[in-house]
């Protein structure tokens, strides 16, 4: 039984070793970062057509 897609996901994981062994080792990530992003994402989204960008900016700073 052949799958192509299997192997393509293996090669990757072979290809960024380095990377998936630092991500499960490792006590660093950016999750902090990502949340701050997606907190910006939603106020965006809320604040779509009703204001100005100095509104917009005012509302993430406090968010």
């Amino acid at each position: 039984m052949d799958l192509p897609h299997l192997h393509a996901f293996t090669r990757g994981l072979e290809r960024d070793r380095a990377a998936v062994n630092a991500a499960l080792t490792l006590p660093h990530h950016n999750g902090g970062t990502e949340g701050v992003n997606n907190k910006t994402k939603l106020i965006k989204r809320q604040m779509y057509g009703r204001a100005d960008f100095p509104l917009l900016r005012h509302r993430i700073l406090l968010g």
